[in-house]
C-alpha cells in the first residue's frame, strides 16, 4: 500500500485517520503542523534525502505554517510539487484558496466519515479525482 503523510494540529484528527488509513495497509507519517511536514518532506530546510509519500492529508488551519503556505510552498519545489495532495478541513469556503493549484487533488471536510475517506484515498492513489 502507499505511505502517506497526515498532517494536521489535531492529535485525535491525526490517530482517527492513522488508525483509519493503517487499518487498509497504508504506512502513515505524521506531522503537527506545516513546519513540521515541510522538513519532513524535506523541503525546508532543503534535504534531498528525504523521502516523499504517495500523498499527503493537510489540514488548512494550523498554527505555526498553515496548510495554504504548505501547498505553495511544495507547488513551488521541483521535487515535492508531485506529491499529490488531499487538503481536509472543518471550512467548506477554502476550496476557492486551492483552485491554482494542480498538486491538490480532492477535498474532504471535518468530521468525515471513515469509508468515503478511504475511498477518496484509494482513488487518489489511483491517479483519479
Amino acid at each position: 500500500m502507499a505511505k502517506i503523510l497526515i498532517v494536521d494540529d489535531e492529535p485525535a484528527v491525526v490517530l482517527l485517520m492513522t488508525f483509519i488509513l493503517e487499518k487498509v495497509g497504508h504506512t502513515i507519517t505524521k506531522a503537527y503542523n506545516g513546519q513540521e511536514a515541510l522538513k519532513a518532506l524535506g523541503v525546508n530546510p532543503p534535504d534531498p534525502s528525504a523521502e516523499l509519500p504517495e500523498l499527503i492529508l493537510l489540514d488548512v488551519m494550523m498554527p505555526i505554517v498553515d496548510g495554504y503556505t504548505v501547498a505553495i510552498t511544495l507547488r513551488n519545489d521541483p521535487r515535492a510539487a508531485v506529491v499529490p495532495i488531499l487538503v481536509i478541513t472543518a471550512k467548506t469556503d477554502m476550496r476557492q484558496m486551492f483552485n491554482a493549484l494542480p498538486n491538490v487533488k480532492a477535498f474532504f471536510n471535518k468530521p468525515f466519515d471513515p469509508q468515503a475517506l478511504r475511498d477518496t484515498v484509494a482513488k487518489i492513489l489511483k491517479g483519479g479525482v
